[in-house]
């Protein structure tokens, strides 16, 4: 379980490739503090920590993730937003985020508003956003500003700007999104009454 809040930026530093799986070696400052079989979100992905050196920790993907992520899209540099799993005796400062990757989406559009921004996102999946609700891209969770069918949009401050790789996210650039947990629960359960 996480929050959606990111602690901050790894950065790929190896990727190899083993049958239909890939291991990703990222480095980050909190790597001294992780142990093997912890959960740590990566752009909002949950992977399990399966190696560790002083510097650097590894993960692996299988088909499943890459086939429903931007993971494939990573190289060697790609900086990634990292949060390790929720302290269940802290408060709660996002949302609820399971990482569990929904699907991807392309931002469409950037609009630089003087001292935040606001991103577009679009996608092809049955879900739907809820204005005001939440929605996790990349591992960071926020607030749905505009919501349309299989469109929406979200605004950042700068801290957020700054301390995750919306930084350098552009038009055309997929990401990962996870919808609101309630909502895909709701969604499922009307789906059963007709």
């Amino acid at each position: 379980m996480f929050t959606g809040i990111i602690e901050q930026i790894g950065i790929v530093e190896s990727i190899l490739k083993d049958l239909e799986n890939v291991h990703f070696t990222i480095s980050s400052a909190f790597t001294s503090e992780l142990k093997i079989d912890q959960s740590v979100a990566h752009n909002g992905c949950c992977l399990t920590v399966v190696a560790l050196t002083d510097e650097n920790y590894t993960v692996t993907a299988i088909k499943e993730t890459l086939d429903k992520t931007n993971l494939g899209a990573w190289q060697v540099g790609t900086k990634v937003n990292l949060e390790r799993c929720m302290q269940m005796n802290g408060r709660l400062d996002g949302h609820i985020v399971q990482g569990h990757v929904d699907t991807t989406a392309t931002c469409i559009k950037i609009e630089n508003q003087e001292g935040s921004w606001k991103y577009t996102f679009e996608y092809d999946y049955p879900m739907v956003t809820v204005e005001k609700g939440s929605a996790t891209i990349n591992g960071v969770s926020l607030t749905v500003v505009d919501s349309e069918k299989q469109s929406f949009s979200v605004c950042i401050i700068p801290y957020t700007y700054e301390h995750t790789n919306f930084h350098q996210l552009k038009v055309g650039d997929q990401v990962n999104l996870e919808f609101d947990i309630v909502g895909k629960y709701v969604e499922r359960l009307l789906a059963f009454r007709k």
